[in-house]
């Protein structure tokens, strides 16, 4: 579900990249939902991980869930801050890189 919203928002910043326009705020609420998904991944994470029913490393799936979260606030503060169409394209990368962690988390934790 993450992954999915993740390239949503990436396909629509592409969208806009391509026309040479910047982010828009819808935009950024959209990027801060994706970022409610992870938020709610990582709690399931953490919920899995106390039962102790989380398989594969937990070292890496932390890692990667972490740095996920990371990912789209500094993104959104590049766009926020650069209101051409690099701020689009910054979204773009963003959203592609949380999808591959998401989906790479998929697979070491099962989630």
């Amino acid at each position: 579900m993450t992954a999915f919203a993740a390239l949503l928002l990436s396909a629509w910043a592409a969208w806009r990249a391509i026309r040479d326009r910047p982010v828009i705020l819808r935009q950024l609420i959209a990027s801060g939902l994706v970022e409610a998904f992870l938020l709610g991944t990582a709690v399931a994470a953490g919920v899995t991980q106390a039962r102790g029913n989380l398989p594969g490393d937990p070292l890496v799936l932390w890692g990667y869930l972490l740095t996920a979260l990371f990912i789209l606030p500094v993104a959104g503060v590049w766009a926020f801050a650069d209101r051409t169409r690099t701020s689009s394209v910054a979204l773009v990368v963003a959203g592609v890189t949380v999808a591959i962690m998401m989906w790479r988390s998929l697979q070491v934790a099962g989630l």
